[in-house]
This record gives C-alpha cells, sequence and structure tokens, in this order.
C-alpha cells in the first residue's frame, strides 16, 4: 500500500506488449533480427570485438649501406660513404641521407666583404656599424664600407672567409645515386599487458635471407631502397633530392594473439610529411651545413658544406588483442540495442499507409493511450432540450452553463443501453410483484435555497466549482429529473442492482448492495442514456439537479462526495439476446 511504501521500493513496473498474430509480420521480424544478428557477428569478427587489446611499445634501429661518386666544382672528384652522407648525427627513429650539396673551400678566419643582398649595401662607413649583426649576417660588422665587386660596396664582416655566395641547390642533385642505397630497419616491438616480444626481423630469416630479399617479391623485407620508399610515398626521387624533404616510415603492427589465429606480422608504408609543392613554402626541402676542418702552413681551414637530403623518420603503431569473456560479454550486451530497429521499423510500417489502415488504427489504439493535461479538458455537455453535443473547455473561473462551445457534434447511440430502456419500458419486466411500486417523485425545491442564475430548471444547487454549475436544460422549462423515465433509467433499485450484478456476478445479493455503489452505477446509467458514446478524448458532465436527485436517493451516511471527477465511460453492457 503506499502507506507502507512511500518510496516505491516494494513496486515493480513493467511495459505493456501488444502482440499481433500475423504471418507477415512475423516474418518481417525474424528476417530483420537474422539480418541484425549477421551484421553483428560480421562486425565483431571484423573488429575482433571479443578481445582485450594493448598497445605497442617499440625501439627503432637503423643501417643505411651505399657509396657513391660526385664531381665537386674546385675539389674534383669524392667518394661518399655512408660517414659522409648519412649526416653529422642520427636521431632517434631517424636517419638522413644527404642527396645534394654546396661546397665552400679554403675559409680562413680574417675579414671581408658581406655578401651583398637586400639592404646590406653601403655607400659609406656611417652605414656600418661596428660590432653590429643580424639573423642574415656571415659575420660581425668593423664598420668599414669596402667592395664586393666592381659594382657594390658592402659592409666590412670578420668572419670564415670567402663567405658562401651561392644560395640556389645544384640541378640536378650530386648525390642522385642515392637512390639506390638501402637501409636495414631494425624493429623491436613489446606488448605489455600479454608480456608478448618480438621483432620485424623474423625468427626465419638468416643472413642468406637478408643479403637476397627484395621488397618487390617480399613485403616482410627488412631491407628497403631509398629510391622504392620515395616512389610509394607518391614523389620522384631525383625531384626531392634536390632540395630535399621528410618521408615518414610507418610500420603498423596488427597483432592477433589467440592460439587459433595467432597473427603478428608488420605492415610498412610511406608517405611525404613536409610540403611538396616547393615555391608555396617560405624555406623549401631541408637541409644544413657541416665542416670539415684542417691545418694549411700552420693556419685551420675548413671546407664548408651546406647538404641537402631526405630524412626519413621511421613511426610504430599498433595494438595486439587476445579473447577476453568480459570484453565479449560487454559486446554483446552494447549491441542489444540494435534489435530496438526492428521495432522502430516495424511500428513505422504499422503507423503508415504502407501496411493496412485497419490494422494500424487497431494497433495504435490497443498501444497508444493519450492523456490529457487536467488544465486543458475537454468536456462534454447534453441539455434535454437540444439533439446534439456539445464540447467545451474546462474553466475556472466562468459558469459551464455559460462557456462558448468549441464544437457542437450530433449524439451517438448506446445501442446496448436503448436495447434495455426499451425492455424495461415493457409492462411486468423485471418487476418484483410483491414489493410496492415506487411512486414518481418530482425534485422539490426549497423556497428558501435561492436559486442560482445559470439555472434553468429551478432544481440546481450552487456550486463552489465552475465545471459542476451546469443545469440539464439550455433554456427554461422542467427538469429532466421530474421525467418518470429518468426514475426507471437512473432511480430504480432493482436495475442499478442488475446492473452491479452483471458486472460483478460475486457482489453482495440484491438489497444489500452500498448506496456508494448505486449512486455511482446511477451515474453511469445516465450518462449512457443522454450521451450515449461520447466522443473520443471527452469528459461528460452530468447536471447538477441530477446530481443532486441521485444524491437524495442514495445519500452518504457521512454527507460527503467526491464531486466531479473527469472520467472516460464505456456502454453499459448487454447480452446477446438483449436481457441487460
Amino acid at each position: 500500500m503506499p502507506c507502507c511504501d512511500p518510496l516505491g521500493l516494494c513496486q515493480y513496473q513493467t511495459n505493456k506488449l501488444v502482440r499481433i498474430q500475423s504471418v507477415r509480420l512475423g516474418s518481417l521480424k525474424w528476417s530483420l533480427n537474422g539480418a541484425i544478428l549477421l551484421f553483428i557477428c560480421i562486425m565483431m569478427l571484423w573488429n575482433r570485438k571479443y578481445q582485450e587489446f594493448d598497445l605497442v611499445v617499440s625501439s627503432v634501429t637503423t643501417k643505411v649501406k651505399g657509396v657513391a661518386q660526385t664531381r665537386l666544382t674546385g675539389v674534383g672528384d669524392v667518394v661518399w660513404d655512408v660517414a659522409d652522407y648519412s649526416g653529422s648525427s642520427q636521431d632517434r627513429s631517424s636517419f638522413f641521407v644527404v642527396t645534394n650539396v654546396i661546397v665552400t673551400k679554403n675559409q680562413k678566419q680574417g675579414k671581408c666583404a658581406e655578401v651583398p643582398s637586400k639592404g646590406r649595401l653601403c655607400r659609406s662607413d656611417q652605414d656600418c656599424e661596428e660590432g653590429a649583426w643580424d639573423q642574415q649576417s656571415h659575420g660581425i660588422q668593423t664598420g668599414s664600407c669596402i667592395k664586393f665587386d666592381v659594382m657594390k660596396k658592402t659592409c666590412e664582416v670578420s668572419a670564415w672567409c670567402p663567405i658562401e655566395t651561392q644560395t640556389n641547390p645544384p640541378r640536378p642533385a650530386l648525390l642522385a645515386a642515392a637512390e639506390n642505397f638501402t637501409v636495414l630497419i631494425k624493429n623491436n616491438i613489446r606488448f605489455p599487458a600479454f608480456n608478448f616480444i618480438r621483432r620485424n626481423i623474423l625468427p626465419q630469416m638468416n643472413d642468406a635471407y637478408l643479403r637476397s630479399c627484395h621488397r618487390g617479391n617480399d613485403s616482410l623485407c627488412p631491407i628497403f631502397r631509398l629510391g622504392d620508399m620515395v616512389r610509394e610515398a607518391g614523389e620522384k626521387f631525383s625531384d626531392m633530392a634536390v632540395e630535399g624533404g621528410v618521408i615518414g616510415i610507418q610500420i603498423k603492427w596488427d597483432c592477433n594473439l589467440d592460439r587459433l589465429m595467432q597473427r603478428c606480422l608488420p605492415r610498412y608504408s610511406f608517405r611525404r610529411l613536409d610540403e611538396r609543392e616547393s615555391n608555396k613554402t617560405l624555406y623549401p626541402g631541408l637541409n644544413f651545413r657541416f665542416a670539415k676542418y684542417n691545418m694549411v702552413n700552420g693556419v685551420e681551414e675548413r671546407t664548408l658544406y651546406k647538404a641537402f637530403g631526405i630524412r626519413f623518420d621511421v613511426m610504430v603503431f599498433g595494438q595486439a588483442g587476445k579473447f577476453s569473456f568480459i570484453q565479449l560479454i560487454i559486446y554483446i550486451g552494447s549491441t542489444l540495442s540494435y534489435y530496438a530497429l526492428t521495432t522502430v521499423l516495424i511500428d513505422w510500417l504499422l503507423e503508415t499507409s504502407c501496411y493496412s489502415a485497419d490494422v494500424g488504427q487497431n494497433y495504435s489504439e490497443r498501444k497508444v493511450e493519450s492523456v490529457q493535461d487536467t488544465q486543458q479538458l475537454i468536456l462534454c455537455v447534453s441539455y434535454v432540450d437540444e439533439e446534439k453535443l456539445r464540447l467545451v473547455r474546462k474553466s475556472r473561473k466562468k459558469s459551464l452553463q455559460n462557456i462558448k462551445p468549441m464544437s457542437v457534434l450530433p449524439r451517438k447511440d448506446d445501442s446496448g443501453h436503448l436495447r434495455a430502456a426499451l425492455c424495461l419500458l415493457q409492462p411486468d419486466v423485471g418487476v418484483d410483484h410483491d414489493a410496492q411500486p415506487p411512486q414518481d417523485q418530482k425534485p422539490t425545491s426549497d423556497p428558501k435555497r435561492r436559486q442560482p442564475g445559470w439555472c434553468k430548471c429551478g432544481c440546481c444547487t450552487s456550486s463552489a466549482l465552475p465545471q459542476e454549475e451546469l443545469c440539464c436544460r439550455r433554456s427554461d422549462g422542467a427538469c429532466i429529473a421530474s421525467s418518470p423515465l429518468f426514475r426507471r433509467l437512473v432511480l430504480d433499485r432493482w436495475l442499478l442492482q442488475a446492473v452491479l450484478l452483471y458486472q460483478d456476478p460475486l457482489s453482495p445479493p440484491a438489497g444489500r448492495a452500498q448506496p456508494a455503489a448505486l449512486r455511482h452505477c446511477a451515474y453511469r446509467q445516465f450518462i449512457s442514456w443522454r450521451f450515449g458514446v461520447p466522443p473520443g478524448d471527452s469528459h461528460p458532465v452530468i447536471p447538477s439537479c441530477c446530481v443532486q436527485r441521485i444524491r437524495e436517493e442514495y445519500p452518504s451516511p457521512d454527507g460527503r462526495y467526491s464531486g466531479f471527477r473527469p472520467v472516460r465511460t464505456v456502454s453499459v453492457p448487454t447480452r446477446n439476446n438483449r436481457e441487460l
């Protein structure tokens, strides 16, 4: 009971289901469920949702091999090996290969004219500031303005002289032969969650295999040709070698560690990481400077190299999966919601014209129950001097008798109640001959009681609720409660007991019915008589005079009544042989 369970802890609520017996809908339901189940299984196997995953932890080392010979202006033929073209240092998980170079020979510490450029020309010593320098300077200004050539004068600087003057790299690249260099990539991985260790040089790869393997024939070969990597990245090596760039070597490990399906092999892919359009960038390509020093006649000299080249960044990513019962349960639970799509689709078919209109209407009536806002109730009113029913909105301020109707509808007779009425009007039907026939009583008005202004029959009583201020008539005249038929159909005790016994065969015997049950049954009898079948979503209202007459006939012992409560009604039940 609510008083014993204020929080509703001892209650259980469940949804109401509507079962439709239909071969077509049943076949459609199981077809959709089968398609959803097939989709779920395919996605589970494809994405291995039944596994627990761990991310890869890796280390990378590289070894570049190759020799090239170039002819440098003023130097002659130069042989380049790995110590020359691999740069001054090796970064972790990356390596650099020189492909082009600008050489400035025999530089010594001294004073010389700065290289002319925009804003660097001078006319006198006043244009040069001693000790000044900027980001584009090759040295520290001495304060003197000297000739650079016959036509130009620049500020003198203390620097390595002669200063590097060439800015554009040679075309074609001097080390274009680096295209045939090779690199061995050694990648060691580990999955800590599963304590699994592996390297990209697989156990079956021996020294003979590594000497002869080629990526064109074996995708697992860990030795790569530089030209092949650049080509797979969508670039041309001869063009990229001029100014340099950055190539990404991606190693992906997607491992399945289940015993029956164990597989853990690397997959290699390549892409360019820097801006490929040189004319769209301010500083295209990739370059750096390094120098080789030597002593000549006790004076230190150096050869300056501006090296252009390609940096290869090795990026390792991936995951390993292993069967997990917990992950399988989580995946199954998360996919159960997909089966709601079947209900959504079939409901849509039933509620639209794609399916039978009669079936759809019947389905909607059984599944959906409309509940109106109590502040926006639609009330149904029937006057004895009018043939039609009036629909009005509930008001808190205005009497129901004086509210203008929203619409006026014809009254639909209740066939069951009409047959019962005709049966009762026949002589000696359902009458107890031993009982005294009741005398027709007319509602009497108390002369001391003040008649409300909205009353037209003279028998209504005032009320504090506007929705109860309703008379049985629209214009002045006799009250419907004074009609003999009112007593026979609404107040007759034998009839009310018969109706109660029909509704509940185990109710108390005739004569023991409580006044409250008889009073409420009389209300329903009046509604069935005067309203017939009320329009949908409307609530019939009994006139004040009729309510007062029913209460006088079947009063409450304590004199308390619940008053008007909006409720939908049903027709009076009848039997097939037309007897109530």
